[in-house]
């Protein structure tokens, strides 16, 4: 018998993936099936474990993707089968969302149910276009309207003449294109033509565009700026605030689409720098972190530790890995014995300075022959004993050089990457669909593997308005050998220096 199932209705919030409650992460953290709607930035779907259902039952205008009935019982006979279901709602369950119908499916089904409330772009979009809803010197209330019912319909639940003498705020939910019969229609009823009105596309993201005009002009403003849905509208003369309160859209990054790919775990970093400055960020993991081909030369390294005088690790992943290794044989760190550590770059010395481990060398160029020639002035290589901590696959130049100057090297690889193929975000399915304006790069192997996958050759020439970024030197030869050389190159090899980099150009 299985164990009892419960259903969530999440609110996702208006598109920031920032903006959902600490419960909402956390239940989805736990869920075994998430259906999330239309509006859901898909990033919040990596969230989920990777062995959970994930189903789309969006709904954009008359496009359903699963009719409503359908969905219901869907809910109902996933959590039947003893499963933890997340129903992901944009904004908030119960504001426009119909989480109050499916609530009643599965209370009449003796489901049971939680609902989580969500940030709404009723108040979250006005926000990110420096919009207040209330303000003292304006007006003290605002009323919520939605934009799906015709004003010019003969019978409506909704009260113009009302609606246009209220004195405060008006917000419009799903407006876009019936704007002109909306403003008509506010008019008809007293509300002043030069009434200030401002239309917030794709609210709290970094694909958000906010127009500005007058119930008089905002229909022909929608027209000629071809403004699509979705949209949240802002009637009333708080708009004039944005000019001075408008925090969201003058970030130096904002309007950038950038493309992030390196693993899935290590995005992150890069990803909320770039998304702090502004930019709407697109993670596309190329490449995944698996063990090596052959575990015979880990095992015989790790064995025979004692015989080392120097360990070199390039990279961050390097470190993890050999000591998830090293600790499945020794329980002390003091088994590593008197041994001397090099770090390739700042990443790679922060994940040894975690272990309290003192770094004896780092060179400042973070380059092979740069490596190589900090460790001969350091000390003479000749017959010293180094074991080469990295990836499976990696450049020969390293060993070779230390191997010509009388070194003992052994290159052992402790991982291996391999593409990833998996667009749980939808992020490979929006690039190709919408383009972008930057791709990064942090590795060779991201490149090599991001042109396996997808031909970075066709992307750019699909969008010629691409540009790309480089971490360092072997990652930008990994780019020429594709005739493809990059828009910078960061000055300091570092997920830092790669940001500073696209602001530098930005800028």
């Amino acid at each position: 018998m299985s164990l009892k199932g419960k259903v969530y209705l999440i609110g996702a919030g208006p598109g920031d993936a920032g903006l959902i409650t600490l419960r909402g992460a956390e239940l989805l953290r736990q869920a075994d099936v998430v259906v999330y709607d239309a509006l859901v930035n898909r990033e919040l779907l990596t969230l989920a474990p990777e062995s959970a259902e994930i189903i789309y039952g969006g709904k954009r205008s008359n496009n359903h993707a699963i009719p409503q009935d359908d969905l219901n019982q869907l809910l109902v006979k996933k959590s039947k089968e003893g499963k933890k279901v997340v129903r992901l709602k944009g904004g908030d369950p119960y504001i426009f969302g119909r989480g109050g119908e499916e609530a009643i499916e599965l209370n009449q089904e003796k489901v049971e149910f939680e609902v989580v409330p969500g940030i709404s772009s009723i108040v979250a979009a006005p926000n990110y276009a420096g919009i207040p809803l209330t303000h003292r010197d304006n007006c003290s209330s605002f009323t919520v309207i939605t934009g799906h019912e015709d004003p010019e319909k003969k019978k409506t639940a909704l009260d113009w003449a009302r609606l246009a003498q209220e004195p405060g705020t008006k917000v419009v939910l799903m407006g876009v294109e019936r704007i002109g019969k909306i403003a008509d229609a506010l008019i008809e009823n007293g509300l002043a033509k030069d009434t200030q009105v401002s239309m917030v596309r794709w609210g709290t993201t970094g694909r958000q565009k906010t127009i500005s005009g007058t119930l008089g002009t905002i229909a022909d403003i929608v027209t000629k700026t071809k403004f699509k849905a979705p949209a949240v509208t802002i009637i009333g003369n708080v708009c004039k605030h944005r000019k001075s309160l408008n925090w969201f859209e003058k970030r130096p990054l904002f309007g950038q689409r950038i493309i992030v790919t390196r693993t899935r775990k290590q995005a992150s970093k890069l990803s909320h720098t770039l998304k702090d400055f502004g930019a709407d960020v697109l993670e596309i993991p190329t490449i995944k972190i698996v063990p090596p081909s052959n575990n015979d030369p880990v095992i015989q390294s790790i064995t025979g530790i004692g015989s080392y005088e120097w360990i070199i690790f390039t990279s961050p992943n390097g470190v993890t890995h050999f000591f998830d290794y090293f600790f499945k044989a020794y329980r002390d760190i003091r088994d590593l014995g008197n041994i001397r550590f090099a770090a390739v770059g700042p990443a790679t010395a922060k994940k040894l300075e975690k272990l309290n481990l003192a770094i004896d060398l780092m060179p400042e160029i973070y380059t092979a022959e740069a490596t190589a020639k900090a460790l001969l002035k350091y000390q003479n290589f000749e017959n010293v004993s180094v074991l080469l901590a990295r990836a499976e696959e990696s450049n020969s130049e390293l060993p070779k050089l230390l191997e010509d100057q009388g070194a003992i090297v052994d290159d052992i690889p402790f991982y291996k990457t391999v593409p990833e193929t998996e667009d749980r975000n939808g992020a490979v399915e929006a690039l190709k669909e919408e383009g972008a304006d930057w791709i990064t790069f942090a590795s060779s192997s991201a490149v090599k593997n991001f042109d396996a996958r997808l031909g970075l050759a066709k992307i750019c020439e699909k969008n010629p308005e691409i540009k790309l970024a480089s971490i360092g030197p072997e990652t930008t030869k990994a780019l020429c050998d594709l005739d493809l050389p990059p828009t910078v190159e960061a000055k300091q090899h570092t997920i830092t220096g790669l940001s500073k980099a696209l602001l530098k150009y930005k800028s």
